[in-house]
């Protein structure tokens, strides 16, 4: 495995699944949240974010962690050699959504300047969050078929789940997945 990608809901672990999973394979840990956002929450140009990630996993080996179907699967998905989705309930992911909100640390999953904060927007977020398996999901895994069906996919649901799957990891099993390109 030196090129995965990790798909789910906000506040399903996909930030803490990617840093582990890097420091497991030594694998470079990209952030999408990180990339798209520019100070203030404020959205980059189409082109540019683009650009961003084109620049970010041109190399041999990254974890990149963010949905961003739409706006970047074709850049990502088909030299992945694994998806990992993660299947947290989201009674779990708002649960961490608000936690981090109502802590508002620095995350280094996010662009400087954004932090998260309880305000309108912020209520519109648990919408889409609690929403997400219904609304949002079915067509990013459609997009994620459509894009690169041939790249394997695993599902993760739970803490002691990922942390097997983290535990069995180990830096000579980078290959597992490669060979299907």
């Amino acid at each position: 495995m030196q090129r995965i990608v990790i798909l789910g809901n906000a506040g399903s672990g996909k930030s803490t699944l990617a840093r582990a999973i890097g420091k497991r394979l030594a694998l470079p840990v990209i952030h999408l949240d990180r990339l798209f956002w520019e100070p203030g929450w404020v959205e980059p140009d189409a082109e540019a974010f683009r650009s961003r990630v084109r620049h970010a996993v041109a190399p041999d080996a990254w974890v990149c962690e963010g949905n961003y179907a739409r706006r970047t699967f074709d850049l990502r998905l088909p030299g992945a050699d694994l998806v990992i989705w993660l299947d947290t309930p989201r009674a779990t992911c708002l649960r961490r959504v608000v936690l981090r909100s109502v802590l508002n640390k620095p995350r280094p999953d996010l662009a400087d300047g954004c932090r998260e904060k309880l305000d309108r927007a912020f209520l519109t977020f648990l919408k889409f969050v609690w929403s997400f398996d219904r609304e949002y999901r079915p067509g990013i895994e459609a997009k994620r078929l459509a894009t690169a069906p041939e790249v394997p996919v695993i599902h993760l649901n739970g803490v002691p789940e990922v942390a097997q799957f983290v535990q069995g990891l180990h830096a000579d099993d980078r290959e597992m997945f490669s060979s299907h390109r």
